[in-house]
């Protein structure tokens, strides 16, 4: 049981059955998919296929929100530096004349001088005139603007909505398929996050706030408490910011997100050689060294798996590296005192680790049903697995992103006036086999459970008592 998740972006290179079972033995915890690729029928028929053959596996459907993109272009223009390439936000072109952007009111937020960036910064424009609906550019690196590529203006306010027509129809999507969680993009605020949660209207899908820009840094503390999870997209983030201190930000976003207990992933380039090649460099294996010290839930790789030549081969190497970081760090926790804690459920999450270290517990049992306990206990990292059980079937499945932790579902309804079901859930667990007669697990959860009450109770089991003295047996 190895503890930081790995998110894998499915793609034509990995939508097979074969592709996809060896992909989660070797490590995938989430399947990704990206919405701004492909059209919705490819999604739907996607996440039919993950359901059919990873049923257990959550799937996080990234909407392309405020992104702002090159269009499927019928001819992907190559230029040298110097030359002038028009953007525009006329629909009707096809990249031969002009390349049009999915942003429609870009060519009113631009003006002369303006740095236009694409492909994550690799392509550098500068803006000499804004003529009706064209933009047209000076180009200062040589390169090929490709179809669905990303544009960024930093230090351009743009005026683009909160929400737009495409996010409504995309909210629908995700609702219709039933997907764990959604990916919103450029996250500012709590409002914005606050504003999808009112189109989903429910529990599920979960939102992971991606926080890629400059407002997002600004208002990161907000935006971890509105949010379910966050992502850090450090390919936006290092063009609509700065390059040189992305790696700084990726620890305060890590650091903010910690303290509500919310889990973090990490993407964009990873692995980014390992598209084409076999092996990565090494500053790509510190890389994700680094991510998982820093505290990270889990890494992501997009393209790797999405359309690499060696997913497999990305997604093993990714395990390997998480797991010598995770044995490093956990050696320096087990050195430390943890620190004191200002609540119940604070000091609770903060006491079982201590007890983990001190006595022989082999499993961590949470029994919760939004999955605030096994958010927090993950936030100190114990060395041993997390089981965390809820009576909602969509919050199991999405416990499996926290770091360490395997979601199961319940299918007794969990009562508020007694606390019968934890023992039921111990037994279940065993007869499931999650647990053995060998385990001393640790079990926490809520007793006499009411809306906004948290953990509040901590038990330690021989599970050999528990089966010989309840006469426990296999049969359901």
């Amino acid at each position: 049981m190895t503890r930081t998740r790995i998110v894998c972006t499915i793609g034509p290179r990995s939508l097979d059955e074969e592709m996809l079972r060896q992909l989660r033995q070797a490590g995938m915890s989430v399947a990704r998919l990206n919405g701004s690729h492909a059209n919705l029928d490819w999604h739907r028929r996607a996440i039919a296929e993950i359901r059919r053959i990873l049923p257990d596996v959550p799937i996080l459907l990234d909407i392309p929100g405020r992104k702002i993109r090159t269009v499927q272009l019928a001819h992907e223009p190559e230029f040298a530096a110097g030359d002038t390439i028009i953007l525009t936000t006329d629909q009707t072109h096809d990249g031969h004349r002009k390349v049009p952007v999915n942003y429609l009111d870009l060519h009113l937020d631009l003006k002369a001088g303006n740095t236009v960036l694409a492909d994550d910064g690799t392509l550098r424009f500068t803006v000499t005139l804004v003529e009706g609906s064209d933009i047209h550019c000076r180009a200062e690196t040589a390169g090929q603007l490709r179809s669905r590529k990303g544009i960024n203006v930093p230090f351009v306010r743009l005026n683009t909505p909160q929400v737009t027509p495409r996010d409504e129809q995309m909210i629908a999507f995700a609702k219709e398929t039933a997907v764990d969680f959604i990916g919103l993009s450029f996250v500012e605020s709590a409002a914005h996050v606050e504003a999808f949660r009112g189109l989903i209207g429910a529990s599920t899908p979960r939102i992971i706030a991606k926080v890629e820009n400059q407002g997002g840094l600004d208002n990161v503390a907000e935006i971890v408490a509105a949010a379910d999870a966050i992502m850090i997209d450090r390919g936006d983030l290092s063009v609509e910011t700065s390059l040189h201190d992305v790696a700084l930000r990726q620890k305060q976003v890590i650091e903010a997100a910690s303290r509500h207990g919310r889990p973090v992933i990490v993407a964009t380039e990873m692995l980014h050689t390992m598209i084409l090649n076999p092996f990565p460099t090494k500053a790509e294996v510190s890389d994700i060294t680094n991510a998982v010290i820093d505290g990270c839930a889990a890494t992501m790789l997009s393209g790797e798996t999405a359309v690499g030549q060696f997913p497999l081969e990305t997604v093993s190497l990714m395990r390997s590296v998480v797991d010598a970081a995770e044995d490093f760090v956990q050696r320096q926790r087990d050195a430390r005192q943890g620190a004191v804690a200002e609540s119940v459920p604070d000091a609770i999450s903060s006491a079982i680790p201590h007890l983990c270290r001190t006595l022989p517990i082999t499993r961590i049992v949470a029994v919760t049903r939004s999955g605030f306990a096994a958010r927090m206990i993950a936030s100190h990292r114990p060395r041993q697995p997390i089981l965390a059980v809820s009576d909602d079937a969509a919050a199991a499945r999405s416990f499996n992103l926290i770091a360490g932790t395997t979601g199961i579902h319940s299918e007794t309804p969990f009562p508020k006036a007694s606390i019968d079901h934890i023992g039921q859930v111990l037994q279940r667990l065993w007869q499931d086999g999650y647990l053995a007669d060998r385990d001393v697990v640790l079990v926490t959860g809520v007793t006499y459970p009411h809306k906004g009450s948290r953990m509040n109770t901590i038990q330690i089991h021989n599970v050999a008592d528990l089966v010989a003295g309840l006469r426990w047996t296999r049969d359901t």
